[in-house]
């Protein structure tokens, strides 16, 4: 992939996209006087869960347990003189990012993964006090090198949905991780599932599309990371229950969209997230959090 091709795939994705520990004192410090820090109080609840022997429950079923809330960001970043209102809307500046973490973990929210999620949709098993997934499309570096640090601080891990044209590029307008830092996250406790090859549109596949957005970057990752792949996320949330066989045939338990209604057949493959706007501050977003789930 040539890199000016790749800066306007880069540019493409932000303009239309629809889509740990503390340190030894601090923990000493809690102990004596009784309290328990924010990685204490998290870092237990993304337990491991087998998912390999869960039957699928029955859509009436899935439908009515309580939605969990999921969010879902992009790139975390200062905005630039550039950028319009669109992008900014994929873009939360870097404060702002920690300053919603850090509202997360003081109003007593608890991270899950994607298997988390599978085990209670189907059979209804028992999450942590006021669950919340946080995901993360398309690969940007500033996943790694910002994002993971401050979840780290309050002992939050997340879902990475990666795009594999990016994989180790730099771009102009935005950097991407490499398939070592893709390794990391997972083997720090993270999830990563597959996001396509290139962001093509979901509701366009046919033909050897199959093959190329989906089977191809999911082989690719699983050789990444060592492990398979279980979860996708539709470019710019866009789907279409045309193509869930084909989503099942290859494996994929469940599937993330965006804020569209689930598919009364099947939501395990229509999830529902929500954009983090970077337009909202910790309060906002709160408030959207409470309203949209």
């Amino acid at each position: 992939m040539k890199m000016n091709f790749l800066s306007i795939i880069a540019a493409a994705l932000i303009i239309i996209a629809g889509c740990q520990s503390k340190s030894q004192s601090t923990a000493d410090d809690a102990a004596k006087n009784g309290t328990t820090t924010a990685v204490e109080a998290n870092s237990t609840t993304t337990e491991k869960v087998d998912v390999s022997k869960i039957k699928v429950a029955d859509a009436k079923t899935i439908l009515e347990r309580k939605q969990v809330p999921i969010l879902c960001y992009h790139q975390i970043r200062n905005w630039k003189a550039g950028d319009g209102p669109m992008t900014k809307d994929y873009t939360v500046e870097t404060q702002n990012f920690k300053d919603q973490m850090k509202m997360l973990a003081d109003s007593g929210y608890h991270t899950i993964l994607p298997d988390q999620l599978y085990a209670y949709l189907n059979n209804g098993t028992k999450l942590p006090s006021k669950p919340i997934m946080l995901t993360f499309d398309d690969t940007v570096l500033d996943q790694y090198t910002t994002v993971n640090p401050t979840l780290k601080k309050y002992g939050f891990k997340a879902a990475y949905f990666i795009m594999t044209v990016s994989i180790g590029k730099k771009g102009k307008f935005v950097n991407y991780m490499n398939a070592e830092q893709i390794k990391q996250l997972s083997d720090e406790g993270n999830t990563i599932g597959s996001h396509t090859y290139d962001h093509k549109n979901f509701k366009k596949y046919e033909g050897k599309d199959w093959e190329e957005q989906l089977d191809k970057p999911t082989k690719r990752l699983e050789e990444i990371i060592g492990k398979k792949i279980d979860y996708f996320a539709y470019p710019f949330g866009l789907w279409n229950n045309q193509g869930f066989p084909e989503l099942k045939k290859r494996g994929f338990k469940m599937a993330f969209a965006l804020a569209d209604k689930r598919d009364e057949r099947d939501p395990l493959m229509s999830v529902r997230r929500i954009i983090a706007s970077g337009h909202w501050n910790p309060k906002m977003l709160s408030n959207s959090i409470k309203n949209s789930f």
